[in-house]
């Protein structure tokens, strides 16, 4: 049995701000339990819900060298399945209302969790031959690996993934403070090592020293070789190419189900949409405070309110779309307060058009997948994007920048041969938004047939987890078998 560790800041059930812990709440479940044996290791937060502090069981305590000080660090265990989690105890790095804080004190904390992984392992009796760690939180866990780790024989045979699920975010911290708390050597903070702009990056670490390095889509793989898309570490990424691959993650369709779905108020299938999106619809409409219209294109949203995911395009063209179209959109999420306001205020402007919640609400969120007629998401750029996949799950037809994971999920519509399964568009640019916002409500007032076939294409397109796990297992077998 090969046995496959999974190192993360966070996963759901247990711990969840992002896509991160979907990925690594879903991904291990589906890996083939005939060939492989996963574990997933984690924080043990403070602020995880009670319910599951009670389940864990205490296996060990050990003590972590950092640098000149030494911080207690204890393992609980849990099951859920065929997987097994740990959890990495302290109070004082993982206590708190939120798994992450100010960027200092969590590349601190970090640093102590990924060192308290490899210390854990011979305690366990658990030497796992692939490591798959999970950006930047855990990119020093290759680092230790290969320096702190490196002459003990218990370690030699493990090898590494590491996964970028946002580049954007790295963990860069001043070089000097770094060294403090891992002790790690002086010589590899160089150029060809963690060192990134006269700084410590650790996500950088991780992908110097790991075995391989995956991205969550081939594009985004693609892109993060470039001056636009690789966040200044472009150069990197080109010199490792052969060792970087992209997977398309998946979704839960446990969980992402509109025969079951236990947010919705009638469920439905690909033989029953006619009657149930109608009645979603509308139930969706009148959560907004919307007027109960069947006939008029409802555009949904659900992201965090920043330029990353196209809002600036959108403030550009709000106000002409709202004016111009009959169209309604529902509008879930945070972010910058620019962005909220603005909601807000064309909200009280078109109060028949635009419905928003300013927060998160998974019963919302579940709501506008089933209910919307479109999804919007043109993003500057985006790893790999889940809520596109969500929304076509349940027959709303995605609207997309062609970018990153968009670009591999989202096959563009073409009117003459009557394929794809979304709108798509090429440059960020917002008339490009408004022009495709416009071709979409032409399409849906005067082609419905072939919005409809199309909504039938996209609830039957495969983006269950089986497919991903299935390329991520010939990954791990690729430094398993090269070992042998």
């Amino acid at each position: 049995m090969k046995q496959i560790l999974f190192a993360s800041s966070e996963a759901t059930p247990y711990i969840k701000t992002g896509g991160l812990a979907d990925v690594v709440g879903a991904l291990p479940k589906y890996i083939d339990p005939n060939e492989f044996e996963i574990r997933v290791i984690l924080p043990k937060y403070e602020c995880m819900d009670s319910k599951f502090l009670s389940e864990l069981n205490y296996v060990c305590h050990f003590y972590v060298d950092l640098n000149w000080r030494k911080q207690y660090a204890g393992i609980f265990e849990a099951k859920r399945g065929n997987v097994t989690y740990y959890f990495v105890d302290n109070e004082f790095y993982f206590a708190g209302p939120n798994p992450y804080h100010n960027l200092h004190e969590d590349v601190e904390k970090f640093a102590f969790f990924s060192k308290a992984v490899l210390t854990a392992l011979p305690l366990l009796n658990y030497a796992p031959a692939v490591i798959h760690c999970n950006d930047w939180q855990t990119g020093l866990i290759p680092v230790f690996l290969h320096t702190t780790f490196g002459s003990d024989v218990f370690y030699s045979g493990i090898r590494t993934v590491f996964s970028i699920h946002n580049l954007k975010f790295q963990g860069r911290w001043k070089i000097r403070d770094v060294m403090d708390v891992t002790g790690l050597p002086e010589y590899i903070f160089d150029h060809h090592g963690m060192e990134s702009y006269g700084e410590a990056n650790l996500l950088k670490g991780g992908c110097v020293y790991a075995d391989k390095i995956c991205t969550v889509s081939p594009t985004y793989a693609h892109d993060i070789m470039t001056p636009e898309g690789g966040e200044g570490l472009d150069g990197l990424f080109e010199s490792r190419k052969e060792d970087l691959v992209g997977i398309l993650n998946g979704i839960d369709y446990d969980i992402f189900d509109p025969k079951k779905d236990e947010y919705l108020i009638d469920h439905f299938d690909c033989d029953t949409i006619a009657n149930g999106k109608p009645l979603n619809k509308a139930c969706l409409q009148r959560l907004f405070g919307l007027p109960e219209r069947e006939n008029v294109l409802l555009v949904g949203i659900v992201s965090r309110m920043t330029d990353q995911k196209g809002f600036d395009l959108i403030a550009y063209i709000l106000e002409e779309v709202l004016t111009t179209l009959d169209i309604q959109f529902v509008v879930l999420g945070t972010g910058e307060n620019r962005y909220e306001h603005m909601f807000h205020y064309f909200q009280k402007r078109f109060p028949n058009k635009i419905g928003s919640y300013i927060g998160y609400s998974e019963e919302r969120a579940h709501a506008i997948y089933a209910g919307a007629d479109a999804f919007m998401m043109p993003s500057l750029f985006e790893p790999c994007g889940l809520s596109q996949m969500m929304s076509m799950r349940y027959g709303t037809v995605p609207i997309v920048r062609e970018t990153g994971g968009l670009k591999d999920s989202v096959c563009p519509y073409n009117e003459y041969e009557n394929t794809g399964t979304g709108f798509s568009f090429c440059n960020y640019n917002a008339h490009e938004l408004l022009h495709i916002l416009q071709y979409a409500c032409e399409v849906y007032y005067e082609h419905r047939d072939k919005w409809n076939a199309m909504v039938l294409r996209d609830m039957r397109t495969d983006f269950s987890w089986e497919k991903s796990a299935a390329e991520y297992a010939k990954l791990y077998d690729s430094l398993i078998v090269s070992d042998v």
